[in-house]
């Protein structure tokens, strides 16, 4: 039985290897990195002790290799990971900018990430499951992606899992006002929302924050909000109020991640019982590390590595 599942594009990153290349130059790239936020998700979550599992699929090739070794070494479950014949496995060439944006080139539609659909997600996964996440980029990928959405989510309440859903809005992918249509259900089921300020507002229609937390909790009053605000930490929202978390300060190397980092180490310290403010705490941890080294996965760390941390910011 898993603790956390999710699904999502099975990627591997290849990156610029110094800041102010652009992609459309010669230049030198390092990788592969395996990647993918939702594989990103179940790594750190495996990392932290949880049984995790991600649905997704790869193409039969060192790509996808590379991939499923990280999984298989991390100790993430790989039966909802499908390998497609005719397909290759999903490409992200990454630039870093000198402002501390990135520009991306992505190899995924057509590719084995691309192939989301309900036909991939196996029922049997979803026994005794703890909770599903969700994430909006994924069901942004295209109507067969929305369409596993449904079905994960049948089958997750069906099995009386926990719901999570961070909205990571992606407006080249899915229009704000198709993706408020879209994320409806998803919205209305979710016991956990990770949102940031703005993605907030654009789901609820409203224009402040706090009319945001008020139509979210008013929707489902035991739910937990966390307001994501990167490294400023995040503010906790329930029925009984709001506390915001403080983040930590570190040298950042690579902000890809970040955010799955976070969600995992929030869901993972929920789980186990901890409250939400303390869950958050834990969470902003998870996050700040994340960014501390070059790859998606590799700043993610393991239970006692946070604890430390955690532990060395406190006087």
């Amino acid at each position: 039985m898993l603790d956390l599942l999710t699904f999502g594009e099975a990627l591997v990153e290849v990156m610029r290897t110094k800041i102010g290349v652009p992609l459309h130059l010669a230049g030198e790239f390092t990788g592969p990195y395996p990647s993918g936020a939702p594989f990103i998700f179940a790594v750190q979550a495996a990392r932290l002790g949880a049984k995790a599992a991600c649905i997704g699929a790869v193409g039969a090739d060192a790509f996808g290799r590379c991939l499923l070794d990280q999984l298989v070494e991390d100790g993430v479950d790989t039966r909802g990971v499908h390998t497609l014949e005719g397909y290759t496995t999903g490409v992200a060439f990454v630039a870093y900018n000198h402002d501390g944006s990135r520009d991306f080139v992505f190899h995924a539609r057509h590719a084995a990430a691309g192939q989301i659909a309900p036909a991939l997600i196996d029922p049997a996964l979803f026994e005794g499951l703890r909770c599903l996440h969700i994430m909006g980029s994924s069901l942004s990928m295209h109507d067969a992606a929305l369409a596993a959405g449904w079905r994960a989510l049948e089958l997750a309440r069906r099995a009386g899992a926990k719901i999570s859903f961070d909205p990571n809005l992606r407006p080249q992918l899915l229009p704000v006002e198709r993706a408020r249509d879209a994320f409806e259900p998803f919205v209305a089921a979710a016991d956990v929302i990770l949102p940031t300020a703005e993605e907030a507002q654009l789901l609820t229609g409203t224009s402040s924050v706090e009319d945001a937390v008020a139509a979210l909790l008013y929707q489902k009053p035991d739910r937990v909000i966390v307001l994501t605000q990167g490294a400023q930490g995040c503010t906790v929202y329930t029925r009984l109020g709001s506390v915001h978390v403080p983040g930590f300060q570190v040298q950042e190397v690579d902000p890809t991640g970040a955010g799955d980092c976070f969600d995992a180490g929030f869901l993972v310290r929920w789980l186990s019982g901890a409250s939400a403010v303390e869950s958050a705490r834990f969470a902003n941890a998870c996050g700040a590390l994340a960014v501390t080294a070059q790859g998606p996965m590799a700043g993610a760390q393991k239970l006692d590595a946070v604890h430390t941390f955690i532990k060395s910011t406190q006087g």
